[in-house]
């Protein structure tokens, strides 16, 4: 679908402050491949997310990937978690505390599969409206073999996006910044950011 440059505002800045905190964790990432004993745990943990994610190729690197932060995180909402409407969470700080929403849940797939050597070109991080449960969500989508999988918390396995029919996609999100779809697919989509999604299943197992 046809997307454009997103104008200034919420997400822009939320993305922005994502990236730095990436870049942040990638430091820490490196300091415990030099030095494994004095990685602390969640990191360790997320590397071997990382190590395993690299040790498969093509679908299986996708699937692994999704199963693996699945399982790994477990949903809690933003107020729940940090009384706050809309947070979104580097990898190490999701894995660190163990909880998550849905951005949690894929901004921790985009890094596992870009540290994995996945191309960032490749990925989007897209919001969604929901509309089966008339609410909004957030996914990884993956273009593999010019077709597009989608790395979805509320599910174990993969699909692929024309399997995700109740989903109107609003914005996509990668290297190159946020990109708003245009109309009339991005009608309804989250204006300001703040993406309330439907809880995830435990274990990354469809609810």
């Amino acid at each position: 679908l046809f997307t454009f440059r997103a104008p200034e505002g919420a997400l822009w800045r939320k993305w922005r402050g994502i990236q730095s905190d990436i870049t942040k964790e990638h430091a820490v990432l490196d300091h415990c491949r030099d030095n494994a004993e004095a990685c602390p745990s969640y990191a360790a943990q997320f590397l071997r997310v990382i190590k395993a994610v690299k040790a498969k190729s093509g679908r299986d690197q996708l699937d692994e990937a999704n199963r693996a932060v699945n399982m790994a995180i477990r949903y809690m909402s933003d107020y729940a978690q940090h009384g706050e409407a809309d947070r979104w969470s580097a990898p190490l700080a999701s894995f660190a505390t163990g909880k998550g929403d849905c951005e949690d849940y894929a901004i921790a797939k985009y890094v596992a599969l870009t540290e994995a050597g996945f191309p960032h070109e490749e990925l989007r991080l897209v919001l969604v409206r929901d509309r089966s449960v008339r609410q909004d969500h957030a996914v990884l989508a993956a273009r593999l073999d010019d077709h597009w999988l989608i790395l979805d918390s509320r599910r174990s396995d993969l699909m692929s996006d024309s399997e995700a029919t109740s989903y109107t996609p609003g914005y996509a999100i990668n290297h190159r910044g946020v990109q708003l779809f245009a109309a009339p697919y991005a009608k309804g989509a989250p204006i300001n950011g703040d993406v309330e999604p439907a809880p995830a299943a435990d274990n990354g197992e469809t609810g």
